[in-house]
């Protein structure tokens, strides 16, 4: 490490607090300091590259230093950098943007956008309007909410009490009253009876939602809300089926639905939206993150026609300050250009069996994995330790997740422990054949092809490999086009 390095990395020890990690780990062993990125790799000021294969949080879909993003940006800054949205206050981008996501999420029936400035955010707002949609409407009765075991939704009181990872919520109670927790659509670990299918897991998940609603009563139920892939909590990656059958459940009981889509919107999944990949329109849509590809910090929530109708009369008083920054717009909207123009959505889709079967290739050499599963650019590889005698279990996970991390070029970036399961992290959706083989040492795309059986086999005969969504599915509801284009993916 040279000297300006190491006086960088004491600066950070001395000032810095370190989010998500335990500060003393970062005093004794330093920070990794990334200070440029081109394409799909970083680079530490130590010179090494590594591939970002978690997208830095999901969401560096359009990869690192596209002109096209940073010159909207400049060029914005120029005219105006920032005036507020407050009280009828407007700008061209914010204006231009929310025609464009409105285009795309035509589909899923969405009629109108409010801006906010993160994912937490995002989800906070979609919690204020559901409960004041209710109110709007007469019936104030309704406020509680039914979310999932190990979603995460974000770190503001509202959407903290939405989520349901224990280590997140337990630190800050009580949280805000009106929540309530049902098992997750998990079809590795749930709290059903073992030996289940992936239909009866889908069954039995969709099952605890109903349940849920008729013992607290339909008539204080305001929303249900839901990540299509949960992320932070594992990606757990549902039946095919499942968020059908909830959207049919939250249409018989008039409980708003809202679509935490702060990961899997703009392509992660293999279509524009996650609630398009598994066929289902939502009330409430949440958007942040690959939004403007993490260029500049922004949120949004779109809400159907339906709902917005409500506030027509009734306004929300709710406003983030930087709320439709014309900067973070205009970026927006270079990002989601790109996305269109690149094809990059149908490149997730595409990318989803290669990344699918290099995974369950690696896997091979690696104990104690059950499963590899995928949906476009997200993965997970699944391990299971619970039969191991280990007076120091709780240290087991992290040294395989170190194992499997160390397989990988670059290391760091690329992997995440969860529990008594390893998670690849979203891919961005910018990633290319060639790229993603560089996991596997450099193995060409037509060596994967003549091999992919082979490997399938292998590993299929102690995995059970999940597919994506049948077209179909969607398609019979009208609310899955194709993917290609801004009406269609």
């Amino acid at each position: 490490m040279t000297p300006n390095v190491q006086d960088l990395a004491d600066a950070h020890r001395n000032s810095l607090w370190t989010p998500f990690i335990q500060m003393k780990s970062v005093l004794e062993e330093g920070p990794v300091i990334f200070e440029r990125g081109e394409g799909v790799y970083l680079f530490d000021t130590d010179g090494r590259r590594y591939l970002d294969a978690h997208a830095s949080l999901w969401l560096t879909n359009v990869g690192f230093g596209r002109r096209e993003v940073i010159d909207a940006a400049y060029e914005q800054m120029k005219r105006i950098a920032f005036f507020s949205m407050f009280q009828g206050y407007s700008n061209p981008p914010a204006i231009r943007l929310g025609e464009l996501l409105v285009e795309l999420a035509q589909p899923e029936g969405m009629g109108k956008v409010f801006y906010c400035d993160s994912g937490s955010e995002s989800v906070e707002t979609a919690l204020k309007l559901v409960r004041q949609y209710w109110k709007n409407v007469g019936r104030a009765g309704k406020y509680k909410f039914i979310a999932r075991r190990n979603a995460y939704h974000g770190v503001t009181f509202g959407a903290m009490s939405a989520t349901g990872v224990p280590a997140n919520r337990r630190m800050f109670e009580p949280l805000v009253p009106g929540f309530r927790h049902i098992s997750d659509p998990n079809c590795y670990r749930n709290d059903f009876p073992p030996g289940l299918t992936e239909e009866e897991v889908s069954v039995a998940a969709s099952e605890a939602l109903r349940r849920q609603i008729e013992f607290e009563g339909p008539e204080t139920v305001a929303g249900f809300i839901a990540e299509p892939v949960q992320g932070a909590g594992g990606v757990i990656i549902p039946p095919a089926d499942y968020l059908r059958r909830c959207r049919e459940i939250c249409t018989r009981y008039d409980v708003l639905f809202i679509a935490d889509e702060v990961i899997t919107a703009f392509g992660r999944t293999g279509t524009w939206f996650g609630s398009r990949t598994y066929g289902f329109r939502p009330d409430v849509m949440c958007f942040a993150k690959g939004l403007t590809s993490g260029y500049i910090p922004m949120g949004a929530v779109a809400v159907s026609g339906t709902v917005n109708e409500v506030f027509l009369k009734a306004p929300l008083l709710h406003l983030n300050t930087y709320a439709g920054h014309p900067v973070a717009c205009a970026a927006a909207m270079a990002a989601l250009d790109v996305t269109e123009d690149e094809a990059l959505v149908d490149n997730a889709a595409a990318m989803e069996e290669v990344l699918r079967d290099e995974l369950m290739r690696m896997s091979q050499s690696v104990p104690r994995i059950t499963d590899v599963t995928a949906i476009g650019l997200l993965s997970s590889v699944i391990s299971d330790i619970s039969d191991q005698p280990d007076p120091d279990a709780t240290v087991r996970p992290q040294r395989l997740g170190r194992t499997i991390r160390g397989r990988l070029p670059g290391g760091g970036p690329s992997a995440r422990r969860m529990g008594q399961s390893i998670r690849r992290r979203g891919s961005p959706p910018d990633l290319q054949c060639s790229r993603s083989h560089q996991w596997s040492k450099g193995r060409r795309c037509r060596r994967h092809r003549a091999a992919r059986s082979d490997v399938r086999g292998a590993v299929d005969a102690r995995c059970r490999t999940r597919r994506r969504p049948r077209a179909a599915a969607g398609a019979a509801r009208g609310a899955r086009p194709a993917s290609g284009g801004r009406r269609g993916g």
